[in-house]
């Protein structure tokens, strides 16, 4: 029932730089209002202790039980819509807060609970998607022509549709069934991205003078016996001991290790220990794939991909495969033409005339090609982007855009989780606030590893009068340097940084009458739009112009700068398409048809890797095992190329001529922004753009991928 609503990257000078800091509303640090009593996390007034969420529970469950003896007693009408809505407004505001507690929160005791909380709502939902009074008051409402709204008819069938989901309409022991292998899924889930975390894995090196000297400091030193076998005596002393460094091979560490360990030696044992990790995952993951398949058999699917991908605009597994298929086959040509330049190029470097080209040479490679074809530095690129000079540039872009200002507000005591954590208030001129905003942006023990945009609360009309504002938080991981009074982010994080805010945005300028499709509760299809969208902002030099500064002289970035930073983007941009291309291949065909002899995700996975790809799989690695894509999304990861084809269509047929207008930021926001998931995902593209944004595949709909091969020179 309520699925859908819990789904959920040259004019100043030095001086007027160093203003610019000083008064940017996004300064990082800590403030909280003076005198104000405490009024809990996130401003509930239950959450003052970590335990405040079993009554946070409690009371949501009160207060929905309230609710439902209520909508079980109305005649077909519209305030069955609103009360349904309230119902998930109340579950969700427990689900979203603990979901971001348990990611983020460096109390244990804030943690747990959190965690408990989640999973005892979770039950709780099982008695909500099991009602039949709930379901028949919605069937009742879709269905005799009182609801007066196109929204709140859309609300009525999405959920039906999601009441359908969970198996209502079957016979009771069927969605019986249906609700506890959801149930098992969910525990699955958790377990799979709890063992991501749990273990990394580590490999390491000897000597340490292998690692380069700017990153040896982020690594644990250990030490090994040197054998002297002239020593009757084989004390250690320290001139027997040879220093190592023992390596993490998390996502973010392999990663650097992989772009910048010159040592080939160094590079294999870390990819292949980072791609073999965890290893308990792959039960998990075969688990997973079995329970999420007897669930669609449950449902008269053929597979899971099916069951997930029917109330989507694509609407069937045929669409999606052909969709990737094609895409595959445009590019496979031109990803091939690459992969033979970078082995070329490693040959000369190597000056080895049949070296062959490895997956960990990749990034190492290629990032070389770039910054000597381009005279990149990372370090001059990076001078440019302060975060308080970003965060200043997304004031701006705000301003721009949409007329509105973020401004610093105070958190009052107990509201935020970190000293970190800052508040922030989105606000209009003529319309007042439009939300509300948390900025969790420095890496820490224990906090979610990546970038998320994370739901607080979803916008709702309560009255023709009142609007209930959205509050999220925007949670990334850039490194803080104690000591340093700045933290310089490298050109790939302030994409992610935009990529996320274009999420956030979308939270907070929805304007929906029901908080069921409040900002990124949207169809699969389209939710990653917004976000890719505005990854174009980041590389535009119209924009960067306006923050990207030099943090000594204040003078701006560089327009040649610029264009070289765009021109080593496309270098490799059909390999990482390609990429991107069996990363969803994979997960539409983990969770596909499954054959009558199963087979090991290993083996899948290489084959899918070997036919779409220009590398080969190395034998004994397991990368998908820390892949949480494939828990967060099932069958699901094929919406980012959906979304990436409508963002460059609508970035080359709306925003590339005049990005900043406020005409520019009038169209996104009143035709696409606004609506959340309230309006048809089909209708709202063609309104915004033009009918040939997308184009119709049998029962389903995929995106035009023209403006996608134009921005990619095919």
């Amino acid at each position: 029932m309520l699925s859908r609503a819990l789904r959920l990257r040259r004019a100043a000078s030095a001086a007027a730089a160093a203003a610019l800091s000083s008064r940017s509303c996004f300064d990082v640090s800590t403030s909280a209002a003076a005198g104000v009593a405490d009024t809990g996390l996130y401003g509930f007034p239950v959450l003052k202790t970590g335990k405040g969420f079993r009554r946070f529970v409690d009371e949501a469950i009160e207060r929905s039980n309230e609710l439902v003896s209520y909508v079980s007693q109305l005649p077909p009408s519209m305030e069955i819509i609103r009360a349904m809505d309230e119902i998930s407004d109340t579950v969700c505001s427990v689900i979203d807060s603990a979901e971001l507690c348990r990611n983020t929160h460096p109390d244990r005791e804030y943690v747990e609970e959190a965690d408990k909380a989640s999973m005892r709502i979770y039950e709780y939902l099982h008695f909500l998607n099991t009602n039949i009074s709930l379901y028949n008051a919605i069937v009742k409402a879709e269905t005799e022509g009182v609801l007066l709204t196109e929204e709140a008819q859309r609300a009525a069938y999405t959920l039906r549709v999601d009441f359908e989901k969970g198996g209502i309409h079957l016979p009771t022991d069927k969605m019986e069934q249906v609700n506890q292998l959801n149930l098992k899924i969910a525990h699955l889930g958790r377990k799979f991205n709890e063992n991501i975390m749990i273990d990394p894995g580590s490999v390491d090196i000897y000597p340490s003078s292998r690692i380069p000297k700017n990153m040896q400091h982020h690594f644990k030193p250990i030490y090994r016996a040197i054998p002297d076998s002239s020593e009757k005596s084989r004390e250690l002393t320290d001139s027997k001991r040879e220093k190592g460094l023992r390596v993490p091979t998390d996502s973010s560490t392999l990663s650097s290790v992989l772009k910048w360990v010159s040592d080939a030696e160094v590079r294999r044992q870390a990819y292949i220990k980072g791609n073999s990790v965890p290893h308990a995952n792959l039960g998990v993951l075969e688990e997973i794939i079995s329970t999420r398949h007897e669930l669609a058999q449950i449902m008269q699917c053929k597979s899971y991909s099916d069951f997930a991908i029917r109330p989507n605009m694509a609407a069937s597994v045929d669409v999606v495969t052909s969709f990737l298929i094609d895409l595959s086959k445009t590019i496979k040509d031109k990803a091939n033409e690459e992969f033979r330049t970078i082995k070329n190029f490693k040959r000369q470097m190597c000056n080895e005339k049949t070296a062959d080209l490895e997956p960990w040479d990749e990034a190492y490679f290629t990032g070389m090609m770039k910054s000597s074809a381009y005279d990149l530095d990372s370090s001059i690129i990076a001078s440019y982007f302060p975060l308080y000079q970003c965060l200043e540039g997304l004031k701006l872009l705000v301003e721009s855009l949409f007329g509105a200002t973020f401004h610093r507000i105070p958190v009052t005591p107990g509201e935020s989780w970190h000293p970190d954590v800052i508040k922030l208030s989105l606000h209009h001129p003529q319309e007042g606030d439009l939300g509300f905003l948390y900025l969790d942006l420095y890496s820490r023990k224990g906090k979610y590893p990546g970038c998320a945009h994370f739901a607080i609360r979803g916008g709702r009309r309560i009255s023709e009068t009142e609007y209930q504002l959205p509050i999220v938080a925007l949670v990334c991981n850039f490194p803080n340097k104690h000591g340093s009074s700045t933290t310089r982010l490298n050109h790939w994080d302030v994409e992610t940084l935009f990529h996320e805010f274009g999420h956030a945005l979308h939270s907070l300028l929805s304007r929906t009458d029901y908080q069921h499709f409040s900002g990124t509760r949207v169809v699969l299809d389209v939710a990653e739009t917004p976000s890719n969208l505005f990854e174009y902002y980041a590389w535009d030099y119209r924009v960067l112009r306006t923050f990207a500064r030099d943090e000594i002289t204040g003078d701006a970035i560089p327009e040649k700068l610029v264009k070289a930073m765009n021109d080593a983007r496309s270098m490799f941009a059909a390999t990482e398409l390609q990429r991107q291309i069996f990363y969803s291949l994979i997960d539409l065909t983990l969770f596909g048809e499954q054959p009558a002899t199963a087979r090991d995700t290993i083996s899948i996975v290489a084959d899918l890797k070997r036919q779409h790809t220009s590398w080969k799989h190395v034998e004994g690695t397991h990368w998908h095992t820390h892949f949480n894509h494939l828990i967060n999304y099932g069958a699901g990861y094929y919406s980012y190329l959906y979304a990436r084809c409508f963002a460059a269509t609508i970035w080359q047929e709306i925003c590339q001529d005049d990005p900043l207008s406020q005409s520019t930021g009038a169209a996104i926001r009143a035709k696409f922004l606004q609506h959340g998931g309230a309006k048809n995902p089909t209708d709202m593209l063609k309104d915004f753009v033009g009918n040939g944004v997308i184009k119709n595949r049998g029962d389903g709909i995929i995106p035009d991928i023209s403006c996608l091969c134009k921005e990619m020179g095919l």
